[in-house]
């Protein structure tokens, strides 16, 4: 069975779910649940015209800065990615100087691709259609090599398109993450624009 669904939508689904993510914080906060490394309290925004996976996971959890400070966030996982025209921007703005660093890659109909990738984010916005759907369940089940709190909540699907993804993130890791046609650039003054 497949779908498709405006993203808005489907995360008016989510909210009912809030509750049973607060689980996964809290298991987090007593330490049930470690994070994998530090993130620098920042955040970063992803934009790509498309994003193809496969192998897509989600349920909420928990980031922490150096000095203990906490996020929730809700984590995506997939198995491997494609993203089509890949935009991600950093705001280092100085006081009286806008800054923004840009990458982009995934241009000319050469995707940027990942493997294992792992994205803590805060928001996601986009038209998705997911393949093979299974909302509410138990996260613990989902990945065993993730540390998630049993009985938690969790969706999973097959397949899932993303057009027009506009993503605020905390951090990402992946397995392999191939940038083709990679560019970067430290934008400053006028030019220091984001994303999105």
């Amino acid at each position: 069975m497949s779908g498709g669904t405006r993203w808005r939508r489907f995360a008016a689904v989510m909210v009912p779910a809030t509750v049973v993510a607060g689980g996964i914080v809290l298991g987090m906060a007593n330490g049930a649940i470690a994070a994998s490394f530090a993130v620098s309290g920042s955040t970063f925004k992803v934009g790509a015209s498309k994003l193809e996976g496969n192998g897509f996971k989600q349920y909420g959890g928990l980031v922490k800065e150096s000095d203990g400070t906490q996020h929730p966030v809700a984590v995506s996982e997939i198995a491997d990615a494609k993203l089509y025209d890949l935009c991600q921007s950093v705001n280092a703005s100085l006081p009286g100087i806008p800054i923004v660093l840009t990458i982009n890659a995934g241009g000319g109909g050469k995707p940027a691709t990942a493997t294992d990738l792992l994205i803590d984010m805060d928001s996601l916005e986009g038209d998705a259609t997911f393949e093979k759907i299974k909302i509410g369940r138990d996260a613990g089940d989902m990945n065993p090599a993730q540390p998630v709190l049993p009985k938690s909540f969790g969706q999973s699907a097959d397949k899932v398109t993303i057009t027009d993804l506009e993503q605020v993130a905390r951090s990402t890791s992946a397995g392999v993450f191939t940038l083709n046609g990679l560019k970067l650039k430290v934008n400053v003054g006028k030019d220091a624009k984001e994303c999105f």
